[in-house]
């Protein structure tokens, strides 16, 4: 792991709250730049995905907001109870750990049917953590927009997104740092989208048993495993206003 470097991110003032409809659509958003394109979690020594996934991010006095736009030709979920295990279909996930000590960090999963999983881990599996599945982002607002037809598999989609805004306060207990930031601070962040492979069944979708995911990453951690905080990438906020049509390339 020691020779990737993680990637980083400048976060820009939102110009105006953003409405949370899962369309990245509104002004704030059209000038907020992309993320790196997703690469596999292990990084270089595997194959690019093979469907585009780019996030994006903005911040103001109230939200942490976050986006992406994943490419899928198949959009399809089974989960609708919050707190499932979201990662058993295919999803995004969002991890942060503000003060980037590796301890006292944050996840959040979310599927294409807008089913959600938040919780908090004292520290990294690996190193002794459980996690607290009880634990809520309180406040927390998401949406998904399907560009398709979910669970249709007689037909190819163009993908979906996802919008998400964090109260600072639903956060503030365990950040270790200041919540909000201030202009010039740094979290530790990173994004996962894992995705299954299926079978055609009755004009619908069966997870292939027996069949690993993929699991692919903005800052790749060098194993299987998003629970390295130390592998995340950087996310340093910013006030100024990010310049409109920075990065908004079509993937």
């Amino acid at each position: 792991m020691s020779d990737i470097t993680p990637k980083r991110y400048t976060c820009y003032r939102a110009a105006s709250p953003l409405k949370i409809d899962g369309h990245l659509t509104d002004g704030p958003w059209k000038a907020a730049p992309w993320t790196d394109l997703f690469v596999d979690i292990e990084g270089d020594a595997k194959p690019l995905p093979r469907f585009a996934t780019r996030a994006a991010m903005l911040w103001d006095d109230e939200f942490f907001y976050f986006a992406a736009d994943m490419e899928e030709p198949h959009v399809w979920g089974t989960l609708t109870k919050r707190d499932s295990v979201i990662c058993n279909d295919n999803d995004f996930e969002i991890f942060l750990d503000p003060d980037g000590d590796g301890e006292q960090y944050m996840e959040f999963e979310i599927n294409p049917l807008n089913a959600v999983w938040d919780l908090y881990l004292p520290k990294a599996y690996n190193k002794g953590g459980k996690a607290d599945h009880d634990w809520d982002f309180v406040g927390i607002r998401h949406a998904v927009q399907i560009d398709g037809t979910v669970n249709c598999a007689d037909d190819e989609d163009r993908g979906w997104t996802v919008e998400v805004a964090i109260p600072w306060t639903a956060m503030s207990e365990y950040a270790g740092c200041d919540c909000p930031p201030k202009a010039g601070d740094a979290w530790r962040v990173n994004f996962s989208r894992v995705e299954w492979e299926w079978d055609y069944h009755q004009g619908g979708y069966l997870r292939r048993e027996g069949t690993p995911c993929d699991n692919w990453v903005w800052s790749p951690q060098g194993e299987i495993n998003m629970h390295i905080p130390e592998m995340w990438g950087v996310v340093d906020f910013s006030n100024d206003l990010p310049a409109i049509g920075e990065s908004r390339q079509a993937p």
